[in-house]
């Protein structure tokens, strides 16, 4: 583990993104972010910057509740439309599949907003 360095240059705001993506830092991009499956590490492990103090709280869930509905729905009416395809069809097939995006999309989205709120210097504590 090294120390913050100056001479790293901040990334830009899609780096940062696509870093969170990663679910890697959003300023070196070297090292994971994340302790868990969705807590994050106190510091970077690579350039020791520290992440743990960004509190994204509920607005993953929400983007990923949101993301994973407008794909999955239109699924399921174009499905019920086309095939008329008996429930227990539709449950064996749409609930596993809702389960796993959800679950692989979380800590990704989460990780991309962890990046947002670093590239803008929130911690998730602001007041209006």
């Amino acid at each position: 583990m090294t120390e913050p360095s100056a001479a790293l240059a901040r990334p830009t705001l899609i780096t940062a993104l696509a870093r969170g993506w990663r679910r890697h830092c959003p300023r070196c991009g070297r090292h994971t972010a994340f302790a868990g499956y969705l807590r994050l590490a106190p510091t970077c492990g690579h350039c020791a910057e520290p992440l743990g103090h960004i509190r994204a709280d509920d607005f993953p869930p929400y983007v990923t509740i949101v993301v994973v509905g407008h794909l999955i729905v239109p699924l399921i009416l174009l499905t019920e439309r086309t095939w008329v395809p008996p429930m227990w069809l539709h449950l064996s097939v749409w609930l596993p599949l809702t389960a796993l995006l959800t679950l692989t999309l979380l800590p990704r989205i989460k990780g991309s907003i962890v990046g947002l709120m670093w590239h803008l210097g929130l911690k998730g504590d602001e007041t209006q």
